[in-house]
């Protein structure tokens, strides 16, 4: 009697043995877990990626580097630039655009615009998915909990047909009631941990990102008033 409660208790045969509904809870769980440890490995090497570049190009610029040089490397097509660059390059041929006799606040004015409008395309890349790992973060548990509850209801119901019940009865629908809160927990806290990290560096880097359109623009001002 013991071997068989044991075998009925097993991971997969729990699986296996639950009702169609727990079951599809768990499929949609496994799914979103997956998918957000895609999004999880997909953004730590594209923000990794970022910071290395945008250290090496603020390493390059504030040497003295020829700044008309650094604009045509960055745009070139063969070139691979990083989000900052991309900023760069979008104020100084903005600004370059300008000829000699303008008034200097529009074209300074126009200027901020280009790096603006391209800062936030960048932002808009470096957090996209951001918002899938919160969601699944704050909405796996309760996916979970919702196969719970329908395994749990489902072993009481199954106590109402018997005049005698035991632990052994009741154990395997209880136990694959919280295999679909442990999938649920174990979709959420990766995708929680990693928006929370991903999160803090992309709040850096756009920190980093406007300091320098406000030094780029200082810049710039400067050499159009020289």
């Amino acid at each position: 009697m013991n071997t068989t409660v044991t075998q009925d208790m097993s991971f997969i045969h729990l699986i296996s043995s639950a009702s169609l509904l727990v079951q599809l809870v768990m499929l949609i769980l496994v799914l979103i877990s997956l998918s957000s440890w895609w999004f999880i490995f997909r953004k730590l090497f594209v923000i990794r990626n970022e910071i290395k570049k945008t250290d090496d190009f603020e390493d390059i610029f504030w040497r003295g580097v020829d700044l008309n040089a650094l604009h045509q490397r960055i745009i070139s097509p063969r070139y691979d630039s990083c989000s900052l660059e991309r900023i760069f390059a979008a104020g100084f041929g903005e600004f370059n655009k300008h000829p000699d006799g303008t008034d200097l606040e529009a074209v300074m004015e126009s200027t901020r615009r280009a790096m603006r409008a391209t800062y936030q395309r960048e932002m808009d890349y470096l957090e996209s998915h951001l918002s899938f790992l919160a969601t699944v973060g704050s909405v796996s548990p309760y996916i979970g909990l919702l196969g719970t509850v329908w395994g749990i209801m489902n072993s009481f119901r199954s106590l109402s047909s018997m005049t005698q019940a035991t632990i052994a009865h009741v154990a395997p629908g209880i136990a694959e009631a919280l295999i679909a809160t442990a999938m649920g927990l174990f979709a959420a806290i990766p995708a929680v941990v990693a928006y929370n990290r991903y999160a803090s560096r992309t709040d850096q880097l756009a920190t980093r990102f406007e300091s320098f359109m406000e030094e780029i623009s200082n810049i710039l001002q400067r050499r159009a008033a020289a």
